[in-house]
């Protein structure tokens, strides 16, 4: 049996990491993107080591349209048979008002969450249709469903990615290719910290009295919908915390 090749973009840390563990533990041969070298060299050592497969490290960084573009174009032939696209990569900067937030880090969140999964859309797609199989896989979010406060500019680039999902899946619906937007609630990662600036007990605050989800509990629900048989499409999964029940309600429990 042929092995797979997963792409995952953002996969040194979170749910990218979490998904190049599942997918690596079930024998797929994976390239990992993301920006530091030196975390993808050392998940490389540890997958291919724990699991027997190989492991293909694509440091770029997502909003660079151009360099993307090179890094794919140059890919030994053997890893361009990409299977399944995760379009993991994403973030959000500051809980700020949406008339009071900072243009250049909307542009980043903008940049990194709609067009870099565009981009990496555009570049990979192309050969899956060729190919006639391949499933792309773009992390979403709860925060697309409504804005919430603080979260507007973050809460428009998830609903784009649930519009630009439902459209790819339109556009691809004469082929055997699958789109699948995951959209979880609370989890648990790096990318919490980076909300808040850089202030981890802010980060930590957030998640009191709340068991939240974890980068690998993301993954497991990536990986279902990545092997379900060919003539099923999971379109799309909301998945949070029990206690959660939408983006702004939540039970926690206060600490004794």
């Amino acid at each position: 049996m042929e092995t797979k090749i997963v792409f995952i973009t953002g996969a040194s840390s979170g749910i990218g990491e979490g998904c190049a563990r599942k997918f690596a533990s079930q024998g797929w041969n994976l390239i990992l993107n993301a920006r530091t070298v030196s975390k993808l060299e050392k998940l490389k050592s540890e997958l291919e080591a724990a699991n027997g497969v190989r492991v293909y490290i694509l440091p770029f960084d997502v909003r660079d349209r151009k360099q993307a573009a090179v890094a794919l174009e140059t890919l030994p032939e053997e890893w361009k048979s990409i299977d399944v696209l995760v379009n993991n990569a994403g973030l959000v900067i500051g809980v700020d008002k949406e008339f009071e937030g900072n243009l250049d880090e909307w542009d980043i969140v903008i940049d990194t969450n709609i067009k870099a999964l565009l981009a990496m859309t555009r570049l990979v797609v192309p050969g899956m249709v060729e190919r006639g199989r391949g499933h792309i896989i773009n992390i979403g979010s709860i925060a697309g469903d409504a804005a919430y406060p603080g979260g507007s500019v973050y809460c428009a680039t998830k609903a784009a990615v649930k519009a630009l999902s439902d459209g790819l899946r339109i556009d691809l619906v004469d082929t055997p290719l699958r789109v699948t937007n995951i959209k979880p609630g609370m989890v648990e990662t790096n990318f919490t910290v980076v909300r808040y600036r850089g202030d981890k007990q802010a980060a930590d605050n957030f998640y009191k009295g709340i068991r939240p989800l974890t980068g690998d509990d993301i993954a497991e629900t990536v990986y279902f919908a990545a092997s379900a048989p060919a003539h099923i499409q999971i379109a799309e999964v909301l998945l949070m915390p029990t206690y959660q029940a939408t983006g702004t309600i939540s039970y926690k429990k206060k600490e004794e």
